[in-house]
C-alpha cells in the first residue's frame, strides 16, 4: 500500500489507453483539490481514466507469467522470469506481484465512490444526474472487485493453518485510517462478489444505440422508468449509448465473475469453504455464453487464431464486436514491437520468447491421440511435426514452419563446420532460440522488420476469450456432472464443449475423446490439456497450475528444448534436452505478501514459508 496524499488528484496516467482518450478528456493537467471534482465531472472521468490505465497490468496481452512455467522461456541473460522460476522467487523479488498497481486502482475507485453523490453532472435534472452517477459508480464497483480479485489470486495464502485473504479496501483511505490487516479469504470472496453484483445493476450488457423502449436493457428500465413504465431514450443514449464502446459493461463483468468463481472453486482454495462451488462456476460460465449466444455450435470458426492477419486487418474496434474476443485491449494504433521481440533473428527479430518442448509435446496428433500413445497416435519421432494438431503450426515456429511477410520457412538445424544459421539453438546470444522454437501466436506475420523497408500493423490483445469461458464451463461441469452430464439450465456438457474446441482446430476424430469421456479423472486431464493449448502464451498457465494444486514435481518439471542436427546422409536427428531448471518450493502455490508491506504493517502477517 502506497501512502500518498489522498486528498489530491494525480495526473492522468501517460499510459491511458489511446482509444479511450476521447472518453476522458480533458485530462487532468494539474494537481487539484479533491473538492474541485464536485463541480467538474470531467475530473471525475479522469479518475476513472486512471483505473482504465492500470487494467493492462493485470490483463497483459503478451507472455509474462508464462515465462516462469513449462510452456515458454526467455532467451535473455538474467531474465527476471528465469531468476524467479529457478529458485529466486521471494517476497522481495516477485515478478507476478500486482499489489501496488491494484491497490492504486482500488484507491481511484474509492475516490469515485466517495465523491459520486456530490458531483453535479446536469444542472436541474435529477434523473440525468442519478443516471450519470449510477454509471460511474457501477464502473468503479466493477473495477474495485476486479482489482481485489487479482490481488487475492496473487497474494492469498495460509497463515497458521488458515487460508487468509488480503486487506479489503472498501472505503477511501485518509490520514490515520490505513487498512493494515488481512481479511479472511471468505470475507474477501463475499466482498468481491457483492461489488460485482452491485455493478451489474447499473451496467447494460452491452453499450448500444437504443432506438426503441424494447431495446433498453431490463435493468436500466427498472431503475429509470417513469410512471408509464418507459425511459427517456435520449437520456439513456446520452449516458449508456454506443459512444461508451470500450468501457466496462455487464458482459465483461459476468465474464470476470466466471474467472473468479473458477479460481475459488479450485483445489487450492476449496478448504476455505466459501460457499461457491464448481456448480456455481459452471452455471455462471454457461450464463456468460448464453447471454452472448455462444456455445459449442456457434464458436467463431477461426477464433483460435484471432491475432492473424486475416482476422485483424479490417477489424475496427470502435465499430464492431469481436466474434472471439469477449474483452480485448482497445488500441487501434500500429506497431511492430511484438514482432521485434519475437521474430527469429534471420527476420531481424530478437527471438526472445522460446516455446518449450514440454508444450510442443502436449499438442496431440491430428487424430486426437497424444503422442505418448504409441499404439494409436501414429507419431513418428523421426518426423515429429507431421500430422499434428493444426494449432501447433499456428502457435509455434518449429523447424520448417513459416513466418514473416514472405512466409519464410525457418530452419533451426544446427550448422555444420563452415555453415552459419543464426536461427539455430544458442547461435547468437540474446537473439537465437534456446529451445529450438520461436513464438508465432499473437504475432502479425505480415510485419516486415527489414530496416530498409520496415512496416507496422494493428494488433488485437486478448483479455478474455469466449473460448476461455467455454473451457471454464467444461472444467467446472466435469467436476459436477462428469464428462457428459448437464449442469443447471445448460444444454451442453463438458464433452460437447471440448469436442467443439478440438473440431474447430481440425481434430474431428472423436475416438480419443470418447475414450476419455468414460472416466471423469481422465477427462479432467484432457480439459486441462486443452486449456493449456488454447490459452498458451495468454498468461493463464502459471495461475492454473497453482489453483489446480498440481504435484510439486509438475511445477518443477524442467523447461525442455530440441536440438536438431544433420546426419551424413542428410537426414535429421532430434534430441530433447533440459534447458532451464525449475526451483519452486512446496509453499509456492500461493504468492507472498510484499516484504515492504509486512515491514510497514506487521499486522499483515506473511504467508507460510515466505
Amino acid at each position: 500500500m502506497k501512502i500518498k496524499n489522498l486528498y489530491m488528484i494525480p495526473l492522468l496516467a501517460a499510459g491511458l489507453m489511446t482509444a479511450c482518450d476521447d472518453m476522458f478528456e480533458p485530462a487532468i493537467e494539474n494537481n487539484s483539490e479533491l473538492e474541485s471534482v464536485y463541480d467538474s465531472p470531467k475530473r471525475l472521468q479522469g479518475l476513472i481514466g486512471q483505473v482504465y490505465s492500470i487494467v493492462g497490468s493485470v490483463y497483459q496481452t503478451s507472455p509474462n507469467s508464462d515465462l516462469a512455467t513449462d510452456d515458454i522461456i526467455s532467451n535473455q541473460d538474467g531474465s527476471g522470469a528465469k531468476v524467479m522460476a529457478t529458485g529466486g522467487w521471494t517476497s522481495q523479488y516477485n515478478l507476478v506481484s500486482n499489489w501496488n498497481s491494484c491497490y492504486d486502482a482500488i484507491h481511484y475507485c474509492n475516490l469515485v465512490i466517495d465523491v459520486i453523490d456530490k458531483v453535479t453532472f446536469v444542472e436541474a435534472d435529477p434523473i440525468a444526474n442519478k443516471m450519470f452517477a449510477d454509471h460511474f459508480k457501477a464502473e468503479a464497483l466493477a473495477y474495485r472487485a476486479l482489482f481485489h480479485f487479482k490481488v487475492l489470486e496473487a497474494h492469498a495464502g495460509y497463515v497458521g493453518g488458515t487460508l487468509m485473504g488480503i486487506p479489503i479496501h472498501d472505503k477511501l483511505e485518509t490520514e490515520g485510517n490505513y487498512i493494515q490487516t488481512r481479511s479472511s479469504f471468505v470475507d474477501c470472496v463475499n466482498f468481491i462478489m457483492n461489488d460485482f453484483n452491485e455493478a451489474l445493476k447499473y451496467l447494460p450488457y452491452e453499450f448500444a444505440e437504443y432506438k426503441t423502449q424494447e431495446n433498453v436493457p431490463a435493468n436500466l428500465v427498472e431503475s429509470y422508468k417513469n410512471d408509464n413504465g418507459e425511459v427517456d431514450l435520449a437520456l439513456i443514449n446520452r449516458v449508456y449509448g454506443k459512444h461508451n464502446f470500450g468501457k466496462i459493461n455487464g458482459k465483461i463483468v459476468e465474464a470476470i465473475k466466471s474467472q473468479f468463481e473458477l479460481l475459488i472453486a479450485s483445489p487450492a482454495y476449496q478448504d476455505a469453504n466459501t460457499g461457491y462451488t464448481w456448480e456455481n462456476a459452471a452455471k455462471d460460465a454457461y450464463l456468460v455464453l448464453q447471454h452472448a449466444n455462444k456455445g459449442p455450435n456457434n464458436l467463431d470458426k477461426e477464433g483460435f487464431f484471432w491475432y492473424d492477419d486475416s482476422k485483424v486487418k479490417d477489424f475496427k474496434r470502435a465499430e464492431q464486436i469481436h466474434d472471439e474476443l469477449l474483452w480485448h485491449d482497445f488500441n487501434d494504433g500500429e506497431s511492430n514491437s511484438m514482432e521485434k521481440t519475437s521474430f527469429p533473428p534471420s527476420l531481424y527479430g530478437n527471438g526472445n520468447l522460446n516455446p518449450t518442448q514440454n508444450l510442443v509435446d502436449a499438442f496431440p496428433m491430428a487424430n486426437g491421440y497424444p503422442i505418448s500413445d504409441e499404439v494409436n497416435s501414429n507419431y513418428d519421432p523421426e518426423n515429429p511435426f507431421a500430422n499434428r494438431d493444426p494449432r501447433l503450426a499456428k502457435y509455434i515456429v518449429y523447424n520448417g514452419n513459416t513466418i514473416g511477410n514472405k512466409n519464410t520457412a525457418i530452419s533451426v538445424v544446427m550448422p555444420q563446420e563452415g555453415e552459419k544459421n543464426i536461427d539455430a539453438n544458442n547461435q547468437e546470444n540474446n537473439k537465437s532460440t534456446r529451445t529450438g522454437y520461436y513464438l508465432k501466436k499473437l504475432l502479425r506475420s505480415s510485419v516486415n522488420l527489414d530496416p530498409s523497408n520496415s512496416t507496422t500493423q494493428k494488433h488485437l490483445g486478448a483479455r478474455i476469450r469466449y473460448t476461455e469461458i467455454l473451457l471454464n464451463y467444461a472444467e467446472a461441469a466435469n467436476e459436477v456432472a462428469g464428462p457428459k452430464g448437464l449442469v443447471g439450465d445448460a444444454d451442453f456438457s463438458a464433452y460437447d464443449a471440448i469436442k467443439a474446441i478440438r473440431a474447430r482446430a481440425g481434430i474431428t476424430d472423436v475416438a480419443y475423446l470418447d475414450e476419455c469421456a468414460t472416466d471423469k479423472d481422465k477427462f479432467r486431464e484432457l480439459i486441462r490439456n486443452e486449456r493449456r493449448l488454447e490459452l498458451c502464451f495468454e498468461n493463464h498457465r502459471f495461475w492454473d497450475l497453482r489453483r489446480w494444486k498440481v504435484d510439486l514435481s509438475k511445477l518443477n518439471e524442467p523447461a525442455k528444448g530440441l536440438v536438431i542436427t544433420k546426419n551424413a546422409d542428410q537426414t535429421l536427428s532430434y534430441k530433447t534436452i533440459d534447458v532451464e531448471e525449475r526451483g519452486y518450493k512446496d509453499y509456492q502455490y500461493y504468492g507472498p505478501i510484499p516484504y515492504g508491506e509486512c515491514v510497514k504493517f506487521p499486522e499483515l502477517q506473511q504467508n507460510q514459508g515466505w
